[in-house]
């Protein structure tokens, strides 16, 4: 497939809007002044039953981590609760970015969302981000009651790295006695630093995310090259056993198509439930980003459906 008129129309608006990452712009701070100097202007917010900022205890001598939580405007009287984990490459997005996606999510899913301002690289590198992912995860399942949520049914989700974070978490949860979690919903997922599959060499450029960028992002997020085989910053690698059911979705035109795809497979020869859906005619970020698309609006409603299906289980089903 080719993109179509309506999505080559957006890719290159949103790539004449994002700066050059790897090649002309090397520098985080740069990257950020650049998209904040071409921020959009604010838009009415989708109605949702209450929104809170609060801060959680982070790692051990780390800082608080930033959260917001969403509460669907319909939902059962305790609902579960999904951890949400921004994209950015590590480096980029934080709260605001995605608030639209989580309430949206919060509503069409039924569910109370805490979506994680994690630290960002460079200017806190690996493990930083990760130990922030499961820090608020565990806060989560000890608070859930009186956010109003069961802790019993709670889920781990992510765009991009934050794809990383939510599978990386539902790793370290089961390798640190819990929480027990029950879901997973990881979109276009950034998880293997080799950056050598092969869509990374047919979606390389003119896709609004490249190659390159890509490759900066890990160069950002790592200190050194011994950490690409740390399976905590490269899941590709981990065991996998025991890990909660996968909804994995990946965008056709995208250098991270192969990886999310692969990790889908190796999640399921583990004995993972797991489903893949691959959204053809589509780029990297587009679930967060493109709501006036129909591929997006598609590719959302599927993925909340098997949130909601998850979370409005009784946990002895769900698992």
């Amino acid at each position: 497939m080719t993109l179509s008129p309506e999505w080559r129309t957006f890719t290159d608006a949103a790539s004449a809007a994002f700066p050059a990452l790897g090649t002309e712009v090397l520098d985080a701070a740069d990257a950020r002044a650049f998209l904040a100097a071409r921020s959009a202007p604010p838009v009415e917010p989708i109605p949702v039953a209450g929104v809170e900022d609060w801060l959680v205890q982070g790692p051990e001598d780390a800082p608080e981590v930033p959260v917001r939580i969403y509460r669907p405007l319909d939902a059962e009287a305790v609902p579960g609760v999904v951890v949400f984990y921004h994209g950015g490459g590590f480096v980029l997005c934080g709260l605001d970015s995605h608030d639209r996606f989580c309430r949206t999510m919060a509503n069409a899913a039924g569910v109370i969302v805490v979506s994680v301002d994690y630290r960002r690289a460079p200017d806190t590198r690996f493990p930083g981000a990760a130990q922030d992912a499961y820090a608020v995860l565990r806060w989560v399942a000890d608070h859930a009651e009186s956010l109003g949520g069961d802790p019993d049914r709670i889920a781990v989700a992510g765009d991009s790295a934050g794809g990383n974070l939510a599978t990386v978490a539902a790793i370290t949860a089961r390798d640190n006695g819990g929480p027990d979690l029950i879901f997973q919903l990881l979109m276009y997922p950034m998880l293997d630093p080799a950056c050598d599959s092969r869509s990374y060499t047919d979606n390389a450029d003119g896709y609004f995310t490249t190659a390159s960028h890509m490759r900066w992002y890990w160069q950002q997020y790592l200190g050194s090259d011994a950490e690409k085989s740390d399976p905590y910053a490269n899941p590709m690698i981990a065991d996998l056993t025991g890990l909660p059911p996968a909804h994995i979705a990946t965008a056709e035109f995208d250098p991270l198509r192969d990886e999310g795809e692969t990790y889908g497979r190796l999640l399921h020869d583990a004995g993972v439930e797991t489903e893949i859906q691959r959204w053809n005619g589509t780029i990297h970020g587009f679930m967060t980003m493109a709501f006036h698309l129909p591929e997006t609006q598609r590719a959302n409603a599927t993925a909340f459906a098997a949130l909601r299906r998850a979370l409005s289980r009784a946990p002895s089903e769900a698992r």
